[in-house]
């Protein structure tokens, strides 16, 4: 199974949104709660691939997948199956 990290905030609907989708798909990911935290959100960003600032951020596998509609879109396609089959 690929390792999934996600930074969030708690009542972040779009968070929530997205870790329904991995939680509904069955997959353990590490989650990073960073409300009010600048020091991890600029970690978060400097990880990412298009220095956005909002969350969710989800990588997969070390890979900048991006935020909710991302992963819903990977999802609609069939190609969030394939990412989180790999394993890193």
């Amino acid at each position: 199974m690929a390792k999934v990290e996600i930074y969030t905030w708690m009542r972040c609907p779009f968070c929530i949104r997205a870790k329904q989708l991995l939680t509904n798909k069955g997959v353990d990911f590490t989650e990073y709660v960073i409300d009010g935290d600048e020091d991890a959100r600029d970690a978060m960003v400097a990880r990412g691939s298009d220095g956005k600032r909002s969350v969710p951020q989800i990588f997969i596998n070390d890979e900048h997948i991006g935020g909710c509609d991302a992963i819903h879109a990977l999802d609609a396609s069939q190609k969030l199956d394939e990412l989180l089959a790999v394993s890193a």
